[in-house]
């Protein structure tokens, strides 16, 4: 029987037993993708990595990332947790671990900054690693069926619900104010019908509804529901954070600026979140989204396999 270390860290905050926890295992050589998809079912994280050798040498490492229902190309909290924990070592597979890490995953390279305080990583900053891409349209009567709010809660006026990504798809949708978005609860059997037959399967469809003033429209406060993916609610989500701050800025006249978004999620789980996004916007054009934010460490351990 083998043994598989693991830490646990709390993602985008600094206080323990907030943000959004994630088990990395720092040396998963020797699992198969069924152990995989097993340890990370029996976490129940939203998400679990697991650290493999890059198959570039030029790069840090390969990192996979599962749900507790399937893999995933890309998720932003998981590398900033994943980078968090591999800046504590000395080295990666051989390799001395300085301020930059790059990780190989299914959606493409992704490129992490450290910031260190003294001899220990504080932060992590991680580049998007697909353009932005807008897909389909929601209806809001569908967003507001999903989440058990009536369809005026649901607001239209800036933007429809709509599906966006940089690596991972989210339907993003705006909320009319604080109590709607309160009072939202996933209904799974409307999610299931919103996702529908699609070539993906019914994962295609986890809900990013956010609320955000016209005073400070940078500032915004978020709740992210996967209920298909067995994630009735996640307290933190870089990815969709990413997504829908890209899409934000796309949407202004500006054809070039540069935009820093604080994404406030969690609060209502009692895990509150504090997700740090910057857009680079050139020619009309998103080119550059990263996502950033602080960790805290909670727990090591080993799995026996």
């Amino acid at each position: 029987m083998s043994k598989v270390s693991f830490t646990t860290v709390d993602v985008f905050t600094s206080t323990r037993f907030e943000g959004n926890p994630l088990a990395v295992m720092t040396d998963a050589r020797g699992l198969s993708d069924t152990d995989m998809q097993k340890i990370a079912a029996e976490f129940g994280y939203s998400e679990v990595t697991f650290v493999l050798p890059p198959e570039n040498p030029e790069n840090t490492a390969r990192v996979r990332i599962f749900t507790p229902t399937m893999e995933v190309p890309f998720a932003g909290h998981p590398n900033v947790g994943t980078a968090y924990v591999l800046g504590q070592q000395a080295e990666v597979f051989g390799r001395a671990v300085g301020s930059s890490l790059r990780f190989e995953e299914k959606a493409g390279l992704v490129k992490v900054d450290l910031k260190r305080d003294g001899d220990r990583v504080s932060s992590a900053a991680i580049r998007a690693p697909k353009p932005l891409i807008v897909g389909r349209t929601i209806m809001a009567e569908t967003v507001a069926r999903c989440l058990s709010i009536g369809a005026d809660a649901v607001r239209t006026t800036a933007h429809r619900p709509v599906l966006a990504s940089v690596g991972l798809s989210f339907v993003v949708a705006e909320l009319a104010d604080l109590p709607a978005l309160a009072l939202a609860r996933p209904n799974l059997a409307y999610f299931q019908e919103a996702a529908g037959p699609t070539p993906e399967g019914s994962h295609d469809f986890s809900l990013f509804v956010y609320v955000r003033s016209p005073d400070q429209p940078w500032n915004i406060r978020a709740r992210m529901f996967a209920p298909l993916d067995n994630v009735p609610e996640d307290p933190a989500t870089g990815s969709a954070s990413a997504a829908l701050g890209a899409y934000l800025v796309s949407l202004v006249p500006d054809a070039n600026m540069t935009v820093s978004l604080t994404i406030e999620q969690g609060v209502e789980m009692g895990r509150r979140s504090i997700i740090g996004i910057d857009v680079v916007k050139q020619d009309g054009i998103v080119t550059d989204v990263t996502i950033s934010g602080s960790c805290v460490p909670v727990m090591h351990g080993e799995i026996e396999c």
